[in-house]
C-alpha cells in the first residue's frame, strides 16, 4: 500500500510526461500555442495542478477504499447453484487462475510477460478483449472492476482491460465512476464482437433445460431465445462464472450463457450459438495504465475528458460548440451525477431559489492532443469549466 504515498498526479522535479491531466480555472500558454511543446506541457500541468489544489472546495469523488464483495456468489442464484467448493465435472477446473482479490499481495515478477487485469473468471469476454489487445499477455482475473483498477495502481499488473459500453446494453456506469476515482490513464480501446452461446453439460439437449444462469446483461440480450425455451433466468456475477457454476455442480437441467471459449475451459457443450437478439452486439473496452502514452498523429486518435460546468443558460451548449467550431467529432457523451454534491441551489431575483442536479460530463472526441485544434478546444473549455481532466489520448480501434 506504500504506492499510495507516491501519487502519479503530484508534480515533482521530473514529472512523467502527461498532457493536461487536470485543469480547474487555470489559463495556459500551451493550449494557445499551435506548436506541440512537451516540456511546456509539463510545466503547464504542474501549474494547473497547483491551482486546482488551492481552489478546489469540495472533492469530486470520495476516494476512501471500500470493502469489496466476493465475485462468484450471486444472491440471485438458488442454493443448488451456490459454490461451496470447486470439485468436479471438469478435471482441470481447479487449475484455472484464481481471481485476484483486493487484499492479494503479489510477489515480484521477472517482467518477462505483460500482466493485464480483467474482471471475471477465465473465459470471460473481458479476457478475450485483453488477449485481443495483447495476444501474448498474462491475463489476470479479478474479483470486480475496482480490484482491477487497484491492481494497476499497486503495480501488481501493468494494464487493466475493462468494459465501458455495449451497443445493446449501453454504458457501464460503474466504470465511468471508477475512472474519476482512480488516477489511471486510457492508453487504448478495444472493440469486441460478442457471440453469446447457450452451454450445457455433455449429452444435454437445450429442450431439457429448466433454468439458465448468466450475467443480467447477457440474459437481457438473449431474451427472445430464453422466452422460447420457457426457462427460469438466474443472475450471476459474470458469464464465465455462470459456466463454471454449471460445470462444477453438474446441474443437468441448468444451462449457462457464455462464450465459446468458456465452454472449452469448463468442459461444456455448446447447445446453440449466436443466441443474442441482435447480431451486431459489440462491447467497447478501455485499456488503463499508470502512465499516459505520447499522443500521435500517425493514425486516428481519440481523446477522453471529464468536466463539470457552472449553472447558467446555454453553458453545456457553449461547451459542446467549442468542438463543433473546430470540426472535431464527438463520438460519446455521458453524464454522471456529482455524488459529493448532488444538488445546487441557485438564487434568482425574480423567482426565488431553484434546485438543480450537479453533473459531470464525460466526452470522447476524435482528435489527438498533438493536434493544435484539440489544444485550442481544451484551452477554451477550461475558461468556464469548474473542473476539467484529460483521462487519456489513445489510438482508435477500427478492427472488429
Amino acid at each position: 500500500m506504500a504506492l499510495k504515498a507516491v501519487s502519479i498526479w503530484s508534480c515533482s522535479k521530473a514529472p512523467p510526461p502527461q498532457l493536461g491531466v487536470a485543469v480547474a480555472n487555470a489559463h495556459s500558454t500551451l493550449i494557445g500555442n499551435p506548436r506541440y511543446d512537451f516540456d511546456k506541457c509539463r510545466k503547464w500541468e504542474c501549474c494547473c495542478l497547483s491551482v486546482l489544489a488551492q481552489r478546489a472546495t469540495t472533492a469530486v469523488e470520495d476516494e476512501r477504499p471500500s470493502v469489496l464483495p466476493p465475485l462468484v456468489d450471486s444472491s440471485g442464484v438458488p442454493d443448488g447453484l451456490h459454490q461451496n467448493e470447486l470439485k468436479g465435472f471438469h478435471k482441470d477446473i481447479n487449475m484455472l487462475p484464481k481471481p485476484l482479490t483486493a487484499i492479494d499481495i503479489s510477489s515480484p515478477r521477472d517482467g518477462s510477460k505483460l500482466r493485464v487485469a480483467y474482471q471475471g473468471l477465465p473465459g470471460a469476454y473481458s479476457e478475450d478483449a485483453a488477449m485481443k489487445a495483447y495476444p501474448k499477455c498474462e491475463a489476470v482475473p479479478c474479483d470486480n472492476f475496482e480490484t482491477a483498477f487497484k491492481a494497476v495502481e499497486l503495480w501488481l499488473v501493468e494494464k487493466a482491460v475493462l468494459p465501458i459500453e455495449n451497443s445493446v446494453g449501453g454504458s457501464i456506469h460503474r466504470n465511468y465512476d471508477l475512472l474519476l476515482r482512480h488516477r489511471l490513464h486510457i492508453v487504448m480501446e478495444v472493440q469486441l464482437r460478442v457471440n453469446h452461446c447457450l452451454l450445457g453439460l455433455p449429452g444435454v439437449r437445450k429442450e431439457e433445460l429448466k433454468a439458465v444462469v448468466s450475467h443480467p446483461q447477457a440474459l437481457s440480450q438473449c431474451e427472445t431465445m430464453l422466452s422460447d425455451l420457457g426457462v427460469v433466468k438466474i443472475g450471476a456475477h459474470d458469464t464465465a462464472g455462470a459456466a463454471q457454476t454449471v460445470a462444477s455442480k453438474s446441474a443437468r437441467d441448468t444451462g449457462a450463457i457464455a462464450s465459446s471459449r468458456a465452454a472449452k475451459l469448463y468442459g461444456l457443450d455448446i447447445l446453440a450459438e449466436r443466441i443474442q437478439d441482435y447480431d451486431e452486439n459489440i462491447t467497447r473496452f478501455l485499456v488503463l495504465a499508470r502512465e499516459p502514452i505520447l499522443p500521435g498523429t500517425d493514425r486516428p486518435h481519440k481523446t477522453s475528458i471529464v468536466f463539470s460546468l457552472e449553472e447558467g443558460p446555454g453553458v453545456l451548449f457553449k461547451a459542446l460548440a467549442i468542438f463543433s467550431m473546430r470540426d472535431i467529432n464527438l463520438s460519446k457523451i455521458e453524464s454522471r451525477p456529482l455524488k459529493q454534491r448532488p444538488l445546487r441551489v441557485v438564487n434568482d431575483s425574480n423567482e426565488g431559489s431553484a434546485t438543480y442536479f450537479d453533473y459531470l460530463f464525460y466526452i470522447d472526441f476524435e482528435a489527438s492532443m498533438a493536434e493544435p485544434r484539440a489544444q485550442y478546444a481544451l484551452g477554451q473549455l477550461q475558461e468556464f469549466a469548474r473542473f476539467l481532466r484529460v483521462i487519456g489520448c489513445y489510438p482508435m480501434d477500427t478492427v472488429l
